[in-house]
């Protein structure tokens, strides 16, 4: 990309869209096209052909997306695989319609099979049953990275698709609801210290393993696969090491400041029981995680500290 290449961030005010748009802006990019949600409703075909028409863009970052933990992928399928079939189909075919260059579509590591082998290879793909929790939005996903591959081979376009492990970082979403499992811990311990509760229930056993990379790694990972990376297949983008719910708790304990303990209720669902990936394909290629996972949480805690009056009012 050049450094006056118009460029588009689908899902800017997101935690993933966000992190893009800040790193393209510190490598200074200078022509970044973004739109809130409010101001385009990318389920909307007409109003994103309309977007890319008059806006004539040459590289599309998707981002956006419908995202959420085990509670709300369980309890709103049907919104899920709907919302995200309807923003990739609508942004990856205007992309196509008005000639953008290349297009990286964000994808998810919940699209490997729920029992695949560790650590998650991208040829693991379609080789077994997803995690049923959030099976609709993972098949949303597949689909978007085979619509990706398809429009490649039959129209010679550049989309490439990327997979990123689980991520934390600024402008994550902290709503107990509907968020994933590191920013919810976060906020729960949190608010256990401020009102002096003596313990924090968690979902789960707490024994299942995840891989968690900081969004800023992620976003400098997005642009230099933007730059360098122009194959068909999949490609990982993770730390490669992982640790179990138990241990993240206990980081978190330690980094929130937090002097009581935790009780693991073992009858709520645990989800996938391991998702570390293998990230020997984009090591290869000159990129690594630069983050370490203690250092990324006490900036993502002291940025909720910021913003947490507003995001979780008492």
């Amino acid at each position: 990309m050049n450094q006056d290449s118009k460029i588009y961030v689908a899902g800017h005010r997101g935690l993933v869209g966000s992190a893009i748009a800040r790193n393209l802006e510190r490598a200074g990019y200078t022509n970044i096209v973004l739109r809130t949600s409010s101001d385009l409703d990318l389920r909307d075909r007409n109003k994103v052909f309309a977007l890319f028409g008059q806006e004539k863009i040459d590289y599309v970052f998707l981002a956006a997306a419908k995202v959420g933990g085990i509670a709300s992928n369980n309890d709103y399928p049907a919104d899920f695989i709907r919302d995200n079939l309807l923003i990739q189909t609508n942004v990856i075919d205007a992309s196509y319609q008005t000639g953008v260059q290349k297009l990286l579509f964000l994808g998810s590591t919940c699209i490997y099979p729920k029992l695949a082998l560790q650590p998650l290879k991208e040829e693991y793909l379609l080789t077994g049953e997803l995690e049923p929790t959030n099976e609709p939005y993972a098949i949303a996903k597949i689909a978007g990275i085979k619509m990706c591959q398809s429009y490649n081979r039959q129209y010679g376009t550049k989309y490439i698709s990327v997979m990123p492990t689980n991520l934390y970082g600024p402008n994550d979403n902290f709503d107990l609801e509907t968020s994933h499992v590191l920013p919810a811990l976060m906020r729960k311990i949190h608010e256990a210290k401020e009102r002096g509760e003596p313990n924090v229930e968690i979902w789960g056993s707490g024994l299942p393993r995840r891989e968690f990379l900081h969004v800023d790694d992620l976003a400098d990972a997005c642009l230099f696969l933007m730059n360098h990376y122009e194959e068909n297949e999949i490609i990982n983008i993770g730390v490669g090491e992982d640790l179990t719910i138990h241990e993240l708790a206990y980081l978190l304990k330690d980094v929130i400041g937090f002097s009581g303990e935790f009780t693991f209720i073992s009858s709520r669902p645990d989800g996938t029981p391991r998702k570390l990936v293998d990230v020997s394909k984009i090591n290869s290629l000159g990129w690594k995680a630069r983050i370490p996972l203690k250092e990324g949480l006490k900036s993502t805690y002291q940025w909720y500290i910021d913003h947490h009056k507003i995001l979780s009012p008492k």
